[in-house]
């Protein structure tokens, strides 16, 4: 069947988001107002992308300082310390607690229950397992353990910089008109604030490096990135849904299996060699994910300490279970049936906020996941800023509620109903995002990236491809890209934002 080319803008040139987001261009004057044609046609060294990436590092210097506190003094010398200044980090924690100041080696060595609290094995994925022992490796060992532990949490904060910055040039490069949008990613607050919590820019990076690599028409390398980064978190496993339903619906099978194989091959190589060796080190993640009980962030902590005969693990295992299969299937419906096909960025959001929203666990630093996800998917600054003011406010209330619970009769901090306040404010925050989200695919025209006249910059082989199955109102013409007349905007000149574009 003839493909017909997707419509283009009459010009190949950058989307400026201070000419299009209210929020975008009322901000740019602290630093000397909307772009200009300079820096539109890039006759500077200051492109998008070196920008991005130098406001990322800045940004990323912020959160260290932010840790600061906890450095000298608070992760050693006080456990309600660390909560009341908001500076927490399992990085120093583990250190010792999982085995690597005693040169242990992860998933073959069984750790002393005294150490561990009877946890066994280390309890995360096996890319990951790797970071942290190369980090340890990179750690003196010599000296207090509270220096040994600086060292190794800030060595793992220079790997996680490197991270950090790919994630924001990934996201800068993935729409090729809209390489600004990364700077919603480099400052996004919830990055400074959880960015070292844990080790979970990782899985991060090399999801956002196989978003951009399927952008490029590249099945094969989008594969192999999206099974290292499945090494190192289970969540990027759930992106092959919402590419199995595109496909379908485009017709692009060849490339939904290229995909697919080269994502399980890449998972067996990092796995394998553990699994054969040392099979009880490489499930504990597994069975530690399967037996932990409800835990902070979500709603399940909700209902577990407000009733007096809480949910069982198992019921919350199979709960939260059929929550993702329903939802899931909510999502491919949408799918088959929007008036234009929707967004491969569009439904990664929506898959993984609602494998976030319906676990048994939402820990602070889980946003993470979802950041470059949600600039992909709905680049507004607005909406995003309203997301991550709910997020930044319940990073401070996980902290103030531990706090209370730590500082004994004194009950400094947050007490159990604020803390839960808390929980259904960044619950709120995360559902707001995926209804405006899902309101753009029924309204394409109220899309921010369909308005300039792209289709699907993050589709690759998807982008401008004609609907082979389609049901309901979308069977109807139009139903394809080529059918789309966008606006042919002329961005080298201001243009007075329209009323439609001010409902946005």
């Amino acid at each position: 069947m003839h493909e017909p080319e997707p419509v283009r803008p009459a010009t190949a040139e950058l989307v400026p988001p201070t000419r299009e987001d209210e929020v975008a261009a009322a901000g740019s004057e602290l630093i000397g107002g909307p772009i200009g044609r300079r820096a539109l046609l890039g006759v500077s060294w200051w492109t998008p992308v070196r920008v991005v990436a130098l406001v990322a590092i800045g940004m990323f210097a912020l959160g260290l300082v932010q840790k600061a506190p906890c450095y000298h003094s608070a992760w050693f010398f006080g456990a309600s310390s660390q909560y009341t200044k908001a500076c927490y980090s399992d990085i120093p924690h583990l250190y010792q607690g999982r085995g690597f100041a005693d040169h242990l080696v992860p998933y073959f060595d069984k750790l002393p229950d005294d150490m561990s609290g009877g946890m066994g094995y280390l309890e995360y994925p096996v890319l990951t397992g790797v970071f942290m022992e190369v980090a340890s490796w990179l750690t003196p060992h010599s000296g207090t353990i509270q220096y040994q532990e600086q060292w190794y949490w800030f060595v793992n904060a220079g790997m996680l910089l490197v991270c950090a910055v790919v994630i924001a040039v990934c996201v800068a490069r993935t729409h090729r008109r809209r390489p600004w949008d990364g700077l919603l990613v480099a400052l996004a607050p919830a990055v400074l604030l959880t960015a070292t919590v844990n080790w979970d820019l990782l899985a991060v990076a090399l999801t956002a490096a196989a978003m951009l690599m399927w952008s490029r028409s590249r099945p094969v390398a989008f594969g192999v990135l999206l099974g290292l980064a499945t090494a190192a978190k289970l969540y990027p496993i759930f992106l092959l849904g919402p590419l199995f339903v595109l496909c379908w619906r485009a017709g692009k099978w060849r490339e939904f299996v290229q995909a697919t194989i080269s994502t399980v091959l890449a998972w067996l190589v990092v796995n394998l060699p553990v699994m054969l060796f040392a099979f009880e080190g490489w499930s504990k993640f597994y069975t530690f994910s399967q037996e932990r009980g409800v835990d902070f962030g979500s709603f399940w902590l909700i209902w577990a300490q407000n009733s007096s005969n809480p949910p069982s693990t198992g019921f919350v295992n199979t709960a939260a279970t059929v929550l993702v299969v329903l939802c899931c299937l909510g999502i491919a419906v949408l799918t088959f049936t929007a008036p234009r096909r929707p967004r491969f960025a569009q439904l990664a959001f929506l898959v993984v906020a609602v494998f976030i929203v319906t676990n048994k666990v939402y820990s602070p630093q889980y946003v993470l996941w979802l950041v470059p996800l949600a600039v992909l998917a709905r680049p507004k600054w607005r909406d995003f800023l309203i997301w991550q003011a709910c997020e930044t406010a319940y990073f401070l209330g996980i902290w103030m509620y531990l706090a209370y619970t730590t500082s004994g009769d004194a009950h400094k901090g947050l007490p159990t109903l604020g803390y839960h306040w808390a929980i259904v404010l960044h619950l709120a925050g995360t559902l707001y995002l995926c209804a405006v989200v899902v309101r753009d695919i029924l309204m394409p025209e109220r899309d921010v990236v369909r308005r300039s006249g792209d289709d699907d910059p993050s589709g690759g082989v998807l982008d401008g491809a004609e609907d082979v199955f389609v049901l309901g109102a979308a069977a109807y013409e139009p139903r394809h890209a080529a059918h789309f007349e966008g606006p042919q905007v002329d961005w080298g000149r201001p243009v007075p934002p329209s009323p439609e574009s001010r409902s946005l």
